[in-house]
């Protein structure tokens, strides 16, 4: 008699129909670990820990790429001093722009001819070019890709989320907006896809005063771990208000800019 036929469980349909949605990448390309920075609003800071995170990461050698999925309002490539690119391989895979330390970076201004022009486009296009961004781009070997993804809960974290292997995301916060209901938002739109919440990075936390090098807190006195704590969650970094920073950024010199801040998120990105 024939063995008979296994059923499948709710969580069996619900990995097939999840697979289903999933982009495949270019031949050739891989990519280890994809870690999405989210933010339930915008203005905190997600594209400048996106840039501090695959920094970050490669400073400790892994190979680093990072795909800016903020499509109308793109900010990676001038942090990261990144050129035009507007040639593919052989194949008509896009190639990505190369940062000086070997940071690979697509993002749309870079296919733009004018970077201040305004991307008006509705949701399903705008996930459609994320879709390209990852299935349609020669990144070589990539062990850490980094998604920049706009915030809120829309189209675009929709795609990434189902249509790329996340690993896990990053949520990024500032003291003064650090609401449950905000955070939260991005949390459990996380957490109903079954992506791993790695932790939350505080940007704007503080500032370090010139003369007694005593931390001031501009925003009132951050209450992220406390917070983290009772979502048991973990606090990756607490990133202050720092003028050097912004000179760097504005530059394109990310790369150059090397705080020992990122120290416990970096060891959360190695534990994956």
């Amino acid at each position: 008699m024939a063995e008979e036929k296994k059923k499948k469980t709710p969580e069996d349909f619900r990995k097939e129909s999840m697979e289903s949605f999933r982009v495949k990448l270019a031949d050739g390309t891989t990519v280890k670990k994809v870690i999405g920075v989210v933010s339930g609003k915008g203005g905190v800071g997600k594209s400048l820990v996106t840039g501090l995170s695959a920094c970050a990461m490669n400073r400790k050698g892994y190979k680093t790429a990072v795909l800016d999925a903020d499509i109308t309002g793109p900010s990676i490539p001038k942090m990261f001093g990144a050129e035009k690119i507007n040639y593919a391989d052989e194949k008509g895979n896009m190639i990505p722009a190369v940062s000086e330390n070997g940071i690979k970076v697509i993002s749309i201004n870079l296919l733009m001819d004018n970077e201040t022009d305004p991307v008006i486009w509705r949701g399903p296009v705008i996930a459609g070019v994320v879709k390209q961004f990852w299935g349609e781009a020669n990144w070589g070997d990539i062990d850490y890709m980094f998604v920049d993804m706009p915030p809120g809960t829309g189209d675009v974290p929709l795609t990434v989320f189902q249509s790329l292997p996340v690993d896990g995301i990053i949520v990024v916060s500032t003291p003064q907006e650090l609401v449950s209901m905000i955070v939260e938002k991005a949390v459990n739109m996380a957490k109903m896809m079954n992506i791993p919440v790695l932790g939350i990075v505080e940007n704007m936390s503080y500032m370090t005063c010139p003369h007694c090098g005593e931390p001031i807190y501009v925003f009132g006195e951050s209450k992220i771990d406390s917070y983290a704590a009772s979502k048991g969650m973990d606090v990756l970094a607490k990133i202050p208000l720092d003028p050097e920073f912004t000179i760097k950024c504005d530059a394109g010199k990310i790369e150059e800019y090397e705080p020992d801040f990122m120290d416990s998120l970096v060891y959360r990105l190695e534990q994956l």
